[in-house]
């Protein structure tokens, strides 16, 4: 929140990424940004340049978005990352809104 609130709405995705990956370094936490997650498909695995935005303590993968709204395709390719990853906890996180609060949704796989 205390991004969002210095920041505001309107900004791209990977102004606030840094700046939240700075703010979550600063209180403690293992944060690793843009982590790959590759595809295992038949016997193969299929580098297809998917990232994670964020990797929390390697537990809560953190996808941003600055977009009008969230979609449902939104959250299928979170649930798909949390899939891919073999992580089960994620936070779709939306900065494009006035309230934060609003554009934040909390994800289970499995």
């Amino acid at each position: 929140m205390k991004v969002h609130l210095a920041l505001g709405p309107g900004l791209l995705e990977n102004v606030y990424e840094a700046c939240l990956r700075h703010e979550l370094a600063s209180r403690g936490l293992s944060v690793e940004h843009q982590v790959p997650v590759p595809v295992r498909y038949g016997g193969i695995t299929v580098d297809a340049g998917y990232r994670l935005d964020l990797l929390v303590e390697d537990r809560v993968v953190v996808e941003l978005k600055s977009v009008k709204a969230i979609e449902a395709i939104h959250r299928a390719q979170l649930l798909t990352y949390l899939k891919l990853s073999g992580k089960r906890l994620g936070l779709l996180i939306n900065l494009n809104v006035v309230h934060l609060k609003t554009g934040i949704k909390r994800m289970v796989f499995g």
